[in-house]
């Protein structure tokens, strides 16, 4: 099966880049709006200006074995981030924005670089602020000869409007559903509105792409693939997410529920996240994503 950018036109590819650069001219790229002219250099929330910003890039092995089958998801990790959490296990790279602004064309050679080394995806860690540009660096890497899937490897703070720009683009979309209290979203991450806004971003990443296919040899051609992260203490609000996907979205939403939250960055100042999740807290989360029928749980 080929990537669905393979069939898009040239008048089409055009069309989307204009309509990108347009948006990062009062940048509204995600839902919080900042407004600021990133072409000319302006800073809003995230801090990045018009070039690509890249902190990392190589295969990698520690995502869902469906992405990593036996060559490695080709990640790239893209500087900075439109959240703020205080608990992030990559905060040199969201927060500290360690990284190295780079051209388009350097951004599709790393594309091309990872195919070659036999990558089953691309995969773009963090990419809501910077859409513009990997769009355009797709459309360099396509004419190089680029021809696997993209992965959107997202907070879930997206704009729908930005979204629909990236239809037919993206196969493979990887969410995070991070919390279904507003309060907590907003308190621990500086993420206002966030469950309206996680929830409207996977109904249209499922509306496009749909529940997730994989191939004969056990790896992620195309769909939505949710990943939820246990916190303490019910932070998250698990059972209010799994309820969402469940009746809103499939029953066959392929959920990543994981164990791994620990106090990283910040975490220790807030005493209900200073610990890691216990053995019951995670049997728990996974007997409520049971509960509301979702078939196809990973841990």
């Amino acid at each position: 099966m080929l990537p669905s950018y393979l069939f898009l036109s040239e008048k089409e590819w055009q069309k989307r880049i204009e309509k990108l650069f347009e948006i990062l001219e009062k940048c509204k790229l995600c839902p919080r709006k900042c407004g600021v002219n990133r072409i000319k250099g302006e800073e809003g929330f995230c801090k990045l200006k018009f070039f690509p910003k890249v902190s990392a890039y190589h295969p990698h092995f520690g995502e869902e074995k469906v992405l990593v089958g036996k060559y490695g998801s080709g990640t790239i990790f893209l500087t900075s981030c439109n959240l703020a959490c205080i608990y992030c296990q990559n905060y040199e790279i969201s927060q500290l924005r360690i990284g190295e602004e780079i051209s388009f064309e350097r951004l599709a050679e790393m594309m091309i670089e990872l195919q070659k080394m036999g990558c089953h995806n691309i995969n773009f860690v963090t990419p809501t602020p910077q859409v513009p540009q990997i769009v355009k660096a797709v459309y360099l890497a396509v004419k190089k000869g680029l021809k696997i899937p993209l992965v959107y490897n997202t907070n879930s703070y997206d704009s729908v409007e930005v979204l629909k720009l990236l239809e037919g683009i993206f196969d493979i979309y990887l969410p995070d559903a991070k919390y279904s209290d507003d309060e907590i979203a907003l308190k621990y991450s500086q993420a206002p509105n966030y469950f309206e806004i996680m929830k409207k971003a996977i109904k249209e990443m499922h509306r496009q792409v749909g529940d997730l296919k994989i191939n004969e040899e056990g790896i992620a051609i195309k769909g939505v693939l949710v990943r939820h992260l246990v916190l303490p203490n019910n932070l998250a609000g698990s059972e209010k997410i799994f309820k969402f996907l469940a009746e809103e979205i499939s029953k066959d939403t392929f959920l990543n529920i994981m164990d791994q939250y620990w106090p990283a960055y910040r975490a220790f100042e807030f005493k209900e996240l200073s610990r890691k999740i216990t053995p019951q807290e995670f049997k728990k989360a996974l007997f409520l994503a049971k509960k509301f029928g979702l078939r196809r749980i990973y841990w």
